[in-house]
């Protein structure tokens, strides 16, 4: 188990929201931050502040992607034409962990993280096991054949806490995913308000 998965929990407490809309999230169940002083009450939060905790939301979604990473795809969405934190998300949005979290072929994205790693999934008929690689739209993602029956997966098809965006065309049958279109903010079926404007600001700095 990576750091990263195990911080999960965390995370949520850290941050203060239950930002994957988890029904195991520990902010259902105490909403203090993590630690011994996680109950004090919180000062105002400067812009530099809230800039950081925007940032630290949006990357933890994302299965708490190394800052490194993240900060790269900032620099690519920021020479790219348009708004910039648009072209963020959208750039988020193309991850083949983020279309296999989002066609429900696993409950997480952690999950999706470990589930690409292990070489269980195809692009285009091809093996990819790269949880950052860049999905194009029109480009079908497919779980392996031997991987279907996989508990993990036949429990992320049933859960109901969340539903496939319009962007994504998954067929649960073939266990296929085609990826329509790159999505706008308002497309994304985020739990909890994303600012990426504020995340610009925070790298514009």
């Amino acid at each position: 188990m990576t750091k990263r998965h195990s911080a999960k929990h965390k995370i949520d407490r850290r941050l203060g929201q239950n930002i994957w809309g988890r029904n195991k999230s520990p902010i259902n169940k105490r909403e203090s931050g993590p630690g011994q002083h996680g109950s004090r009450r919180a000062g105002k939060v400067s812009d530099f502040g809230q800039q950081l905790r925007a940032k630290q939301k949006l990357k933890g979604y994302y299965g708490n992607i190394t800052e490194r990473q993240f900060k790269s795809t900032y620099h690519e969405a920021a020479r790219m034409r348009g708004d910039t934190s648009a072209q963020l998300i959208g750039l988020l949005e193309q991850r083949l962990d983020a279309i296999v979290y989002r066609a429900k072929f696993v409950p997480t994205v952690f999950a999706a993280r470990q589930f690409v790693n292990h070489n269980h999934v195809t692009v285009n008929g091809k093996r990819v096991n790269i949880p950052s690689y860049r999905c194009k739209v029109g480009d079908v993602v497919e779980v392996k054949e031997k991987s279907r029956q996989m508990p993990l997966v036949l429990e992320a098809i049933k859960l109901a806490e969340r539903d496939v965006p319009e962007y994504i065309e998954a067929d649960h049958g073939k266990m296929s995913a085609r990826l329509l279109r790159v999505p706008n903010l308002s497309d994304v079926p985020f739990p909890v308000q994303m600012e990426p404007n504020l995340v610009v600001e925070f790298y514009s700095r």
